[in-house]
């Protein structure tokens, strides 16, 4: 009986408790009331762990952004390499231009020394970080700055032959895009133009008219030269684009050369040119209907040999690639007509109806691969470039409508809680009562 005894004493104990405690609440007037406000202030607290975590997550990332800043400098190679791809993701994940606008020069310097001492993976890893940072920075003299200390040094890179054909690939891409960020002259952008041609000149081809035999590695070396030339030869005006291929100039590649490039064994070279040729009409045609007329007849004929391709030596995937491709360009170049492409992100819709928009559309998706829809959404500069305006202003509802059905029955759960364990207190006092 011991165990009895004891369970009695704690009986007693508990119900002079409750006798207390119920004797001290008469001399409230309104006890119903005070449970009511209780059950409210707990209610309108619910919302604050939300709060709570989305600072905390905020400060984490913040936290392991600042790790990978100062992996940087870390003697270990694979080390630097994996911070500068830690850098990059977060630049893709999210907009944060006051964060690194306080630390940009510290992340230059590290691009600075991965391009210089870096090798293979940590020089591809730091090209790619440079353009990013640049994005997260917006136009500004910070941007500028960036684009005078890093434009030298990639541009050593994407001509050393010493350089792996990947690495320098990706310092042609980041180059291209400096470039087009930086809104450099256009007597500076022709120069890097030049270059860019150089490298690509050697999918041209030969004097007896054979096609080059090239590596898989140079051939997206070439692509890339090509992707980077074209966007550099959007920002040029339609009458700028129309003198240099008319006129008897010392500007190169011709339309002749753009259309050699068609007959290169890799997809890439074979799909830059096309949309190369495709840009060149449409800036041509604007001054002049019938534009190149003279070589529109071998193009069309070759494109549709590019669109109905089925070489069974080839890849599934790339024959259905280059197919939806140049039935595009082919049906421009025959009919002037452009497919109309809407991307929809958040609450908002950017329309594609031009050759040159699609281009730097598609160049900036390369870059920012999964984080391009936050980026139209928040980095004013992508919206200027593409038009968008002003960055709506987001009301609650709309954020609210957001939240996933987990989130909200958390919080449901969460009230109901609070409701239960309100009421019970409140049965116990009337029960003592």
């Amino acid at each position: 009986m011991p165990k009895g005894g004891r369970q009695g004493k704690l009986d007693r104990i508990r119900y002079k408790t409750r006798s207390r405690r119920t004797s001290d609440d008469e001399s409230c007037n309104d006890n119903a009331s005070e449970f009511s406000n209780d059950s409210e202030v707990r209610s309108t607290e619910i919302g604050e762990p939300d709060v709570v975590e989305d600072i905390a997550q905020q400060e984490a990332f913040e936290d392991k952004l600042m790790e990978a800043m100062e992996g940087l400098m870390q003697k270990s190679a694979a080390g630097r390499t994996s911070c500068h791809e830690a850098i990059n993701k977060a630049f893709i994940k999210k907009y944060i231009p006051d964060f690194v606008q306080d630390r940009y020069l510290t992340i230059c310097d590290g691009i600075e020394k991965g391009l210089k001492k870096g090798k293979g993976a940590e020089q591809a890893a730091a090209a790619q970080q440079a353009p990013l940072l640049c994005v997260q920075l917006g136009s500004g003299a910070a941007s500028e700055e960036v684009c005078r200390i890093l434009k030298p040094i990639l541009l050593i890179s994407t001509n050393d032959n010493s350089v792996p054909p990947l690495s320098r690939a990706k310092c042609c891409t980041a180059l291209g895009l400096m470039i087009f960020l930086a809104g450099e002259d256009m007597a500076e952008v022709i120069q890097m133009m030049q270059v860019f041609e150089n490298i690509f000149s050697g999918s041209y081809l030969k004097g007896d008219g054979s096609v080059p035999n090239v590596t898989v590695e140079v051939g997206t070396l070439h692509a890339a030269a090509i992707s980077s030339w074209t966007l550099l030869f959007t920002l040029m005006s339609s009458n700028d684009a129309y003198n240099m291929l008319t006129m008897e100039t010392s500007f190169s590649p011709s339309i002749l050369q753009l259309s050699q490039l068609l007959t290169s064994p890799n997809l890439e070279v074979r799909i830059s040119a096309g949309e190369a040729l495709a840009i060149v009409f449409e800036l041509g045609r604007i001054c002049e209907d019938d534009f190149a007329e003279n070589y529109i007849t071998d193009l069309v004929d070759t494109f549709k040999e590019l669109a109905t391709d089925s070489h069974k030596y080839r890849a599934k995937k790339d024959r259905k690639q280059q197919r939806a491709t140049f039935r595009d360009i082919l049906n421009y170049i025959e009919n002037d007509e452009m497919p109309d492409y809407k991307v929809k992100f958040a609450t908002e819709q950017l329309d594609i109806n031009s050759w040159t928009a699609r281009k730097q559309y598609d160049s900036f998706c390369t870059m920012l691969g999964s984080g391009m829809n936050i980026h139209l959404t928040e980095n004013d500069l992508l919206r200027q470039i593409f038009e968008l305006g002003q960055r709506p202003q987001l009301i609650e509802s709309i954020a609210d409508s957001k939240k996933t059905k987990q989130v909200k029955h958390q919080q449901n759960m969460a009230n109901f809680k609070a409701r239960t364990i309100s009421r019970g207190k409140n049965r116990d006092k009337r029960s003592d009562f």
